[in-house]
């Protein structure tokens, strides 16, 4: 029985913590997907956690929290795209200047508005989303095994996990399916068949651009007022990267990115239960040899077993009409 709750706790850690990371993973999608390479994805994501917690902080709404990270993380990759798009810079070092820029402004104003360098003050509950629990999830929680797994997997988790879980079809049908999707994906195969067609390839690219800073917002917003109370200074740990990694490992398709973020997640939930165990036969290992297992994981994946990876063609090529 132990053994059956341990299975199913880490299961329920894997949701909460697969969430940004499908979210962000899905937004890079969109972005790759028109041509336009996001590395700032990290600095997107955390800076609607910081925008996010402010807003609930001051507001007491977790409501207009949400739409603050939106705001806050669509404005950056508005300021992506009009680099690398109007400008056709460098798309990898836009978005790593994306990254340290909010990586430094966040504790900073942090500083300047709370007086609380390197986190924001405590969001209260009623600022915050809640875990959300279904009908008598609580009074079937002893029950073993399938109770359990209602109780614990499908119920008790926020909204913004659920809407991560339901994006997952509609991304995907909204990719393959629709008028938008496949403008989207010639714009990142054969920019110069969509141009002549009459379709414009910034414009799209713009659109794909704000989708990815819609879906980075909500995930930033998850990570400081859904999975904690308050934003802390890089308090993404490096989630934006993992998504550009899951993306890769699943070739940038909707369902083999979903099943890399859940495996990079179940390591990140593994890692957290570990941490000071006695294991027979090898001791307690050090917490942050623990720590590195997410990371390590990505690393021998995308080394040793992704196979060959073929990005779109367009993919980090900025466009120049011909005259």
């Amino acid at each position: 029985m132990e053994a059956v709750t341990w299975f199913v706790l880490v299961i329920d850690a894997t949701l909460r913590v697969s969430t940004p990371l499908i979210l962000a993973a899905f937004a890079g999608m969109f972005a790759e997907r028109s041509g336009v390479v996001d590395i700032g994805l990290e600095g997107k994501m955390l800076g609607a956690a910081f925008a996010a917690a402010a807003a609930a902080f001051v507001t007491g709404s977790a409501w207009l929290g949400l739409l603050a990270g939106i705001g806050t993380s669509v404005a950056l990759a508005m300021v992506h795209a009009f680099a690398c798009v109007t400008h056709r810079g460098d798309q990898v070092v836009s978005g790593m200047a994306l990254n340290i820029l909010v990586a430094g402004l966040g504790p900073v104003l942090s500083l300047a508005w709370f007086g609380q360098g390197g986190h924001s003050p405590l969001v209260g509950d009623t600022a915050r989303f809640r875990p959300i629990h279904f009908p008598f999830a609580d009074r079937l929680s002893d029950v073993p095994f399938l109770a359990q797994i209602y109780s614990e997997i499908v119920s008790g988790h926020n909204l913004i996990v659920y809407l991560a879980l339901g994006m997952v079809p509609l991304a995907a049908w909204f990719i393959y399916k629709t008028r938008f999707g496949l403008r989207l994906r010639a714009v990142g195969e054969a920019p110069e068949a969509v141009d002549t067609a009459g379709i414009s390839v910034a414009g799209m690219r713009y659109r794909a651009m704000i989708v990815c800073g819609i879906l980075c917002g909500i995930a930033g917003t998850s990570i400081s007022i859904a999975q904690n109370a308050l934003f802390v200074r890089d308090m993404t740990a490096g989630m934006g990267y993992l998504a550009l990694a899951a993306l890769i490992f699943g070739k940038w398709r909707p369902v083999p990115t979903l099943f890399a973020c859940f495996l990079f997640a179940f390591a990140d939930a593994v890692q957290a239960r570990l941490q000071g165990v006695d294991i027979p036969g090898v001791g307690v290992i050090p917490v942050q040899a623990i720590q590195a297992l997410p990371y390590l994981l990505t690393v021998l994946l995308l080394a040793g077993f992704v196979g060959k990876a073929v990005p779109p063609k367009a993919s980090g090529q900025p466009y120049v009409k011909e005259r």
